[in-house]
């Protein structure tokens, strides 16, 4: 987390859910799983907690309801530290250009993201 490594990369098509891929890249030694609303995923929570990982995810509101004010403080706690992950993306968008993803099949485009992925993580380390 604060070391700004990319430690497992994963490609999948546009139409797979980045919750699908979250049992792919947990490793067995991690304390902690932080992420976006989108990984809610309340048996993964369970099954995590259960094993001593810190859930780190942020809250949804529910259909006609808010979230509160200690959901909310609680949302962006978790937010400053998901934006260290965010960082590589954003190099990889706007210093590598990889804004716009042209389908040249699956193995073609995650040759071309593995072989972004190692200048950000010297980039990372530089700064």
């Amino acid at each position: 987390m604060n070391s700004g490594a990319v430690h497992t990369v994963s490609v999948t098509p546009a139409n797979a859910s980045d919750i699908g891929q979250l049992p792919n890249v947990l490793r067995e030694n991690d304390r902690a799983v932080f992420g976006d609303a989108g990984y809610v995923h309340d048996k993964l929570k369970r099954s995590e907690r259960r094993a001593g990982v810190l859930w780190g995810v942020a809250l949804k509101a529910r259909p006609k309801e808010r979230l509160g004010g200690g959901q909310k403080r609680r949302n962006s706690k978790i937010a400053s530290v998901h934006s260290r992950v965010e960082h590589v993306f954003r190099v990889l968008k706007r210093q590598f250009g990889y804004t716009k993803v042209k389908y040249r099949g699956l193995e073609k485009n995650a040759a071309q993201v593995f072989t972004l992925i190692g200048p950000v993580i010297f980039v990372n380390h530089a700064a």
